[in-house]
């Protein structure tokens, strides 16, 4: 089912719901390639060696300065870069894990994470989680009590997805559970710095003082999704993720690290962000606005305060995969909900992304959609 959906995930003939970033209109691509260049010519061997295996030292710096922006105080040694989030996620996980281990996730929860425990032979056990406040605590502690947990993998803000964003005071509490359990959590922000409001949100490793979580993030979502650059802050783990990455990809690909850096240096990242996330809130709105009046008014929708996605429930009688059937037959491909649970539950809901700017082609297409929901109630 993943597979059908994705398949088509670069064609331009399809108005695409389903990928959940940015559109790349919204990307600064002219001010990359001035860092590009400039990476070359600054570059002793013109960006053809291996970098170090723990990353790039000036791309280091500045992402331990980005901890700032979650009330963190992070070392430059203490960062881990990696090809992408996901390889972060990985080399996270095989450093707390073994096959056959258990791993708490949220439900529902971004498919890759469920394909990554999948390919390591691990098990995820679903914890029930709230739009508005994240994972159900209580299920979780009682989860841990009865069960031989060996790591938790959540996305506390703007869960893929929910969209929903843990409270900070509900970030504190769980750092502190898993304290008492002695369970490491991978905490995958990558969604964090797309925020709505006017101040981004803490993180779980904000209250973390003994390295039990391991934050994983990139560039991928903000900035530049081919670049694969992403990170870890493995805590008490580093040297395992540093050697898990160096088995994996030996190092990360040296100019876009060199590039990245560069361009963060010079305060360019913010700006952009500061555009971006404006973007996006006006976009949210406007499909929000577009689902009101093309969709039964017997439907369900988030709404996020930030990210890029819109959890959509249908009436129980609608299976989403086969409007996804028939939507994908019309050039409109979005993520149906089952792709978001190991069980097969979610089978009337549905991942719209509003990462595209909002147009009459994105009208049509959800117009297009709140049909086909509509023809088969």
């Amino acid at each position: 089912m993943i597979a059908s959906v994705f398949k088509d995930i670069a064609s331009d003939a399809i108005i695409q719901f389903s990928v959940g970033a940015p559109s790349l209109d919204l990307l600064p691509a002219a001010k990359l390639n001035k860092a590009i260049i400039h990476a070359l010519r600054n570059s002793k061997y013109h960006g053809i060696n291996y970098e170090h295996i723990q990353g790039n030292l000036d791309l280091r710096t500045q992402v331990a300065r980005l901890a700032f922006n979650w009330h963190g105080n992070v070392n430059p040694d203490e960062v881990v870069i990696t090809a992408g989030c996901m390889e972060a996620l990985v080399t996270c996980l095989k450093a707390v894990t073994k096959p056959g281990d258990t791993v708490a996730v949220e439900s529902p929860t971004y498919f890759g994470i469920l394909q990554a425990l999948e390919s390591l032979g691990l098990k995820a056990l679903e914890i029930p989680t709230c739009p508005e406040w994240g994972p159900e605590l209580d299920f979780l502690e009682d989860a841990l009590r009865r069960f031989n947990i060996s790591a938790c993998v959540f996305v506390p803000n703007f869960n893929n997805p929910l969209g929903s964003c843990m409270p900070d005071e509900r970030k504190r509490e769980l750092v502190q559970m898993l304290y008492n359990y002695n369970v490491p959590l991978i905490e995958d922000d990558i969604y964090g710095e797309m925020y709505f409001g006017e101040h981004r949100p803490k993180t779980c490793k904000t209250f973390d003082t003994e390295g039990l979580v391991m934050q994983c993030s990139s560039f991928s979502k903000s900035l530049a999704p081919g670049y694969r650059i992403g990170w870890a802050l493995p805590g008490k783990w580093t040297k395992q993720v540093t050697h898990n990455k160096l088995i994996h990809s030996i190092s990360s690909v040296t100019l876009q690290q060199a590039a990245i850096a560069y361009f963060l240096e010079n305060g360019r990242y913010e700006l952009h962000l500061k555009r971006l996330r404006k973007a996006l809130h006006t976009q949210c709105l406007r499909y929000l606005q577009a689902i009101q009046e093309y969709f039964p008014c017997e439907i369900r929708v988030t709404r996020p305060e930030g990210g890029f996605v819109l959890w959509i429930e249908l009436p129980e009688c609608i299976n989403a995969f086969e409007v996804y059937r028939q939507a994908i037959k019309r050039g409109i491909s979005f993520a149906p909900g089952q792709i978001f649970s190991t069980q097969g539950k979610y089978c009337n809901f549905m991942r719209i992304s509003f990462g595209r700017p909002f147009d009459e082609n994105v009208e049509r297409g959800i117009e297009t959609l709140g049909e086909l929901v509509k023809a088969r109630m």
